[in-house]
């Protein structure tokens, strides 16, 4: 599948911004806040990373070159900038905590992370035809979104069958659906949009 395709540069600008929005930056934010005891963070970025773990299934999903990536990689695009902002209490707390450069770079990665979010899902929508193609390895267009996560399986499964880690990536997004769906219909009716309230 060596067919250039005059968009690859920006697939993989998007991976690279993907990893440093939702990987590096939030990790870092996560243990800086540990750090400063800002419970609100804390709570706000512990659910961020259970609504992005749907960015590193569909990773899994496209390593086994799975026609539902697609879809999965769009609804993470998109559930992660309401993760980001849903919460009234959290949005509170973290407004009324005192300035400082904690603070800043937090709000400035949530703003950033949003905005990165809503570009990736529209500049994306044109490939969701790709979840219904009949063979979508075969197809330039499709494929390309494929070869980093290709990368990523060479650099940390060498020695594991894409078969396999494709099966992983199904269970995953079976559980990740199942809780989303008992979150909408259950849990989202008694909190409301608190994210402390039980």
């Amino acid at each position: 599948m060596e067919k250039e395709v005059w968009f690859r540069p920006f697939v993989w600008m998007d991976y690279r911004l993907a990893v440093l929005f939702t990987v590096v930056i939030p990790l870092i934010l996560l243990i800086w806040a540990f750090v400063q005891k800002a419970e609100g963070m804390q709570r706000l970025l512990a659910i961020y990373w259970r609504v992005s773990s749907l960015l590193a299934i569909t990773i899994y999903l496209m390593i086994a070159q799975y026609p539902v990536s697609f879809i999965s990689g769009f609804m993470g695009r998109i559930l992660i900038p309401i993760s980001l902002w849903f919460w009234v209490d959290l949005n509170d707390e973290i407004e009324y905590q005192s300035s400082g450069p904690l603070k800043l770079t937090f709000t400035s990665w949530r703003w950033a992370t949003t905005v990165y979010c809503i570009l990736g899902s529209l500049a994306f929508i044109p490939f969701l035809g790709c979840a219904f193609s009949e063979n979508v390895s075969n197809n330039p267009n499709c494929y390309v979104w494929f070869e980093a996560p290709l990368g990523f399986k060479e650099w940390f499964h060498p020695n594991t069958s894409a078969g396999f880690l494709g099966i992983l990536g199904i269970l995953g997004l079976v559980i990740y659906v199942l809780y989303l769906i008992y979150f909408v219909l259950i849990k989202l009716g008694k909190q409301g949009r608190s994210a402390t309230q039980q």
